[in-house]
């Protein structure tokens, strides 16, 4: 069992652990990072985003910020714009994407 990459400051590094089924889950290390200021994440399946240790804060289109300490979760639904608004240096999360059409 690996770490994965460890990304540079202000970035962050996705791996991906298993695939089966259409879902996929993933390892994400970020490092006081944070979404480009225009930019929404819009994705076509649901995903549930487990943060493991530090700190991250997600934001909405409509100002909703949605602040997350070590065992907090997120469920976003398809299409659920949404971006990330800061995180610790060292953020990890457990992000599971779910198969299209396939979790409702």
């Amino acid at each position: 069992m690996g770490e994965g990459p460890r990304p540079a400051p202000g970035e962050e590094s996705f791996t991906e652990l298993l695939a089966a089924g259409g879902a996929v889950v993933e390892r994400i290390l970020s490092r006081a990072a944070a979404s480009p200021p225009d930019f929404w994440y819009d994705q076509p399946q649901d995903e549930f985003v487990l943060l493991v240790s530090g700190g991250a804060a997600l934001e909405f289109p409509d100002g909703t910020v949605m602040h997350l300490s070590p065992g907090d979760y997120a469920v976003l639904p398809a299409h659920c714009r949404h971006r990330v608004a800061w995180t610790e240096d060292e953020t990890l999360w457990l992000a599971v994407h779910l198969p299209e059409g396939g979790s409702r």
